[in-house]
């Protein structure tokens, strides 16, 4: 639970990004098509809706920790599948459902957002979570399934670190001690791992007494 606390800051800086630059994002993509093949093309109907749906995901997202701010931002986002907005919401979603202990409806939002986001750090941000909630829901095999899909380079400790995770719960220790060593040579700066590392024999040895 404690690791979706630690990434609200980048939850607060996807909303500050989207807020300040997402109209922009569109209209510069939509100029973009008008130099390549004519802005006849991109008619205004489709542009009011993109426009539409900003302001949409402004409202929706400004409400965000308020009484009934889940249920708006759901509704946006269902109202809204075929934008880029709906991704960055079912991320906000996902987060919400988190803390209020429904995880399956946590993976849903999450899920979404792997299958159908553009954006690759967007897509693998929200399958690292994904990940988090797969092993809470004891999902141990799905959780490895959903890391085996991770290429971004930018998440590899995380990567790491989760598979010690995931082989710690399945008693796979060696292979823990591993992907712990792996992560931990990849952020050197990060005191958990090492602690992670630490405890595992305490894990192990824990093991093998009720073994015998």
């Amino acid at each position: 639970m404690e690791q979706f606390a630690t990434e609200d800051q980048q939850v607060e800086a996807i909303k500050r990004f989207w807020k300040e630059h997402g109209t922009a994002i569109i209209v510069g993509a939509a100029l973009g098509l008008g130099g390549l093949w004519g802005w006849r093309y991109y008619s205004d109907t489709q542009m009011a809706t993109k426009e539409a749906a900003s302001v949409e995901y402004q409202n929706a997202v400004e409400t965000y920790g308020e009484e009934g701010s889940a249920d708006k931002i759901t509704a946006f986002i269902n109202a809204n599948e075929d934008s880029g907005y709906a991704s960055v919401a079912s991320l906000l979603a996902a987060k919400q459902a988190v803390d209020a202990g429904d995880f399956d409806a946590a993976a849903s939002h999450l899920n979404r957002v792997v299958t159908f986001a553009e954006n690759e750090e967007l897509k693998a941000l929200a399958a690292i979570r994904l990940t988090r909630v797969q092993i809470e829901m004891n999902q141990l095999d799905a959780a490895l399934s959903t890391l085996g899909n991770i290429t971004n380079e930018a998440f590899a400790a995380e990567v790491s670190e989760l598979k010690g995770d995931v082989y710690q719960q399945q008693s796979k220790f060696d292979d823990a001690r591993l992907a712990y060593s792996g992560a931990l040579e990849k952020n050197a700066n990060n005191p958990l791992l090492q602690m992670k590392l630490d405890n595992l024999a305490v894990a192990a040895g824990q093991d093998r007494k009720s073994v015998v």
